[in-house]
C-alpha cells in the first residue's frame, strides 16, 4: 500500500492524476540521450509550456479577458462569488501548476546533461527556469507556502514527496533566481509568439511587482506574515529594472488603444512583446461572440465607470465637464430607439469609448452591434465592445468558437504601468525618489494616445473616492492601471490581492460594484420584470451578496492532498 500512496502523492502533489499517468508513454521517451541532443526535439517539448498561457481561450473555452468576473470592474450575468467557499478535494490550478512543474524540472536537468554548444544548453535551461518561475508565481500567488522542488522527482523521493511546504517567501526568492537567469541567457530575438530574452524581462517585470507590493502592504493580522519593506524594495528595483530594459528597446504604443485586442494580426504590432496567434477556421476563440450575443454579457460596473478620468484630467468629484450619468433616448425611426451614451462617453477618458457600447443596453431594450445580427442585452446595461471587430464577418464574430482575432499577453502599455508603479511604491518605501521623467516616459506617454492632460508628479488634487488609504501618487496610478487594463487578463483581481484591497470586493460595503448604467429615463423600466433597480442604476446582484472574509486572500489547500500528506497544513480560515 505505501508504494501505491507514493506514486498517487507524486502524481497528484507534484505531476498528474493517478488515471492520467497510466495514459502517458514511459519517461524514458523523453529521456533518451538522442532526444535531448536535437534542438528541434527540444523546441517540441518545450511547446507544451504554451498552455500556460490561456489568453483569449480555446475553442468554446473561457479565456482570462472579459471572463473573470470576479472583480469590482464587472457585474455578471451569473452573480460571481469567491472562487471557493468550502475547501475542494481537488484542484486543477494545484494539479496543473505541479505537472509544468515536472515538465520544467525534467528539460532543466536533461538539457544540462547533453553535448549541445553551451549557447544552445543555456537558452533552454532558461525556458524551463522561466516556465518553472512562471508556474510557482501562480502557485504561490495562490496558496502562499507551497512544496518546493526544482529536481524532476520520482516514485524513490518520499522525503520530498512527503515533505512540508516551503515558505511563500523562500519559493519567490527561487522563482527570482530563475528569472535572472532566464533574461541572461534566453536568445535575445525579435519573435512575438515564441521564446525571447524579451518574454523574460516582461515575465519578470510582472512577477516582481506583484512581489514587491504584495510585501508591502501584507498584514499579519489577516492570515499572512507581517510586512517586509526591505525585501518588498527589493523586488520593486527588480520591476523597475525589468521594465526599463523592455523600455530600452524597440517597441512603441500602437496608434490606438484598442488596436492591441481586436486585430487579427499582432505580428507587425508595435506595442506586442508576446502574443496568443489565433488562425481562422484552424484555432479560434469566443470572445467576440460572447461579448456580442443575445445573452446577457458581463457588463461593466457603476465603480468601473466612474473611475475613468474626464477630459480635463480630474475625477468624477472633481471634474468641471458635465458629470451626469443619464443615456438619452434618440429615436431610429422604424429601427426603434436606443439609449445613447455618446455624450457621457464625449466628456470621459477616451479608453472608456473604446472599451464599452455608445448605448445601454438590457434585456427588453436590445442593442445591435455593427450588424451583428441579433438584440443584445447587458448585465448592467454597458455592453463591452472592446475585444470586437467590424470588419470581420459577421458569421466569424457570432459564432462560439469561431473567433480569430489575436490575444495579446505581454505589451507595452503594461510595461510602462509596472515601471511607473513601481517607481512610486519604491519612493514610498524609502527607496530612489520618482521623478517627473518616469511619469512622462510611461503613464503620460498612455495618456497622450487618448488625449488626457499629462500627470504630474504633486497630482494636484485629492479624490475624495480614494478609499485604498495611499498617496494620489499611487492611486491615480492605480486609476490608470485599472483603465488601461479594463476586463483584461484578471489584472484587477491580482492587483487588489497585492495591495492588500480585497475587501473591496465586498458588495455589501461598496455596492456600486454590482449596479450598472442609471435607467430612470427609460418610460418602460417600471414595467420591465426582467430588470431589477436599486434606486435609478441597474442592479446586477440578483439579491446576492458577497462578503469578504480575510481567509479568501488564500485559496485552500485541496482536502485530497492533505490526505496524501499529512504534513501539508490547511491555509487558516479554511479548516484543519
Amino acid at each position: 500500500m505505501k508504494k501505491i500512496n507514493i506514486l498517487c502523492l507524486l502524481s497528484l502533489l507534484v505531476f498528474t492524476g493517478c488515471d492520467d499517468i497510466l495514459d502517458k508513454g514511459p519517461l524514458d521517451t523523453f529521456t533518451n540521450t538522442n532526444f535531448w541532443k536535437n534542438e528541434g526535439n527540444i523546441s517540441g517539448y518545450a511547446n507544451a509550456f504554451y498552455e500556460d498561457f490561456t489568453g483569449y481561450g480555446n475553442g468554446t473555452g473561457f479565456g482570462d479577458f472579459y471572463y473573470k468576473t470576479l472583480s469590482d470592474d464587472q457585474g455578471a450575468s451569473s452573480f460571481a462569488q469567491w472562487t471557493y467557499l468550502t475547501a475542494p478535494a481537488t484542484s486543477g490550478n494545484w494539479k496543473d501548476s505541479y505537472v509544468d512543474i515536472r515538465r520544467a524540472n525534467i528539460m532543466i536537468e536533461k538539457v544540462a546533461e547533453t553535448s549541445m554548444n553551451e549557447e544552445a544548453k543555456n537558452h533552454w535551461i532558461g525556458v524551463g527556469r522561466m516556465m518553472r518561475a512562471w508556474d510557482y508565481y501562480h502557485l504561490v500567488r495562490m496558496y502562499g507556502d507551497v512544496p518546493y522542488t526544482d529536481k524532476a522527482l520520482d516514485i524513490t523521493d518520499e522525503g520530498v514527496l512527503y515533505g512540508p511546504c516551503n515558505n511563500r517567501d523562500e519559493v519567490m526568492d527561487k522563482v527570482l533566481e530563475d528569472l535572472n537567469f532566464a533574461c541572461a541567457n534566453i536568445r535575445d530575438v525579435s519573435s512575438k509568439n515564441t521564446w525571447s530574452r524579451n518574454l523574460a524581462y516582461a515575465i519578470k517585470a510582472e512577477i516582481c511587482l506583484y512581489e514587491g507590493t504584495f510585501r508591502k502592504y501584507r498584514k499579519a493580522e489577516d492570515y499572512q506574515t507581517a510586512p517586509d519593506i526591505e525585501g518588498a524594495k527589493k523586488y520593486l528595483k527588480e520591476a523597475k529594472s525589468a521594465a526599463a530594459y523592455i523600455m530600452g528597446k524597440n517597441y512603441k504604443l500602437g496608434d490606438t488603444y484598442q488596436g492591441q485586442y481586436n486585430s487579427t494580426n499582432l505580428f507587425n504590432n508595435s506595442e506586442i512583446i508576446f502574443f496568443k496567434q489565433y488562425k481562422k477556421d484552424i484555432f479560434s476563440h469566443s470572445l467576440i461572440d460572447y461579448t456580442c450575443s443575445s445573452t446577457p454579457l458581463n457588463g461593466m460596473s457603476k465603480n468601473a465607470f466612474e473611475a475613468y478620468l474626464f477630459t480635463d484630467g480630474k475625477p468624477l468629484a472633481l471634474t468641471s465637464e458635465d458629470k451626469s450619468d443619464l443615456p438619452k433616448l434618440i429615436k431610429k425611426g422604424s429601427a426603434g430607439s436606443v439609449f445613447s451614451i455618446s455624450h457621457l462617453l464625449k466628456v470621459r477618458d477616451k479608453r472608456l469609448e473604446q472599451t464599452i457600447d455608445s448605448a445601454v443596453f438590457y434585456v427588453g431594450r436590445g442593442f445591435t452591434r455593427f450588424d451583428v445580427g441579433m438584440a443584445m442585452s447587458s448585465s448592467t446595461g454597458y455592453g463591452v465592445s472592446k475585444y470586437d471587430n467590424e470588419e470581420i464577418p459577421v458569421n466569424y464574430r457570432n459564432q462560439t468558437g469561431s473567433n480569430y482575432t489575436h490575444g495579446p499577453l505581454f505589451w507595452l502599455a503594461v510595461i510602462y504601468l509596472q515601471y511607473a508603479e513601481a517607481a512610486a511604491e519604491l519612493a514610498d518605501a524609502g527607496g530612489e525618489a520618482i521623478t517627473q521623467s518616469d511619469l512622462d516616459k510611461t503613464i503620460n506617454l498612455l495618456r497622450d494616445r487618448v488625449g488626457l492632460p499629462h500627470l504630474n508628479q504633486n497630482v494636484g488634487f485629492d479624490d475624495p473616492a480614494n478609499n485604498h488609504g495611499v498617496s494620489s501618487l499611487i492611486w491615480e496610478i492605480r486609476r490608470e492601471r485599472r483603465c488601461e487594463l479594463m476586463f483584461d487578463n484578471w489584472f484587477r483581481y491580482w492587483d487588489l490581492i497585492r495591495w492588500h484591497q480585497l475587501d473591496k470586493l465586498d458588495s455589501s460595503i461598496n455596492p456600486d460594484i454590482l449596479l450598472g448604467a442609471n435607467l430612470s429615463a427609460d418610460p418602460d423600466i417600471a414595467s420591465n420584470k426582467d430588470v431589477t433597480l436599486k434606486g435609478n442604476y441597474m442592479d446586477a446582484s440578483r439579491g446576492q451578496t458577497r462578503t469578504f472574509d480575510k481567509r479568501h486572500y488564500w485559496y485552500p489547500v485541496p482536502t485530497g492532498q492533505i490526505t496524501l500528506n499529512p504534513q501539508l497544513t490547511q491555509n487558516r480560515g479554511w479548516g484543519d
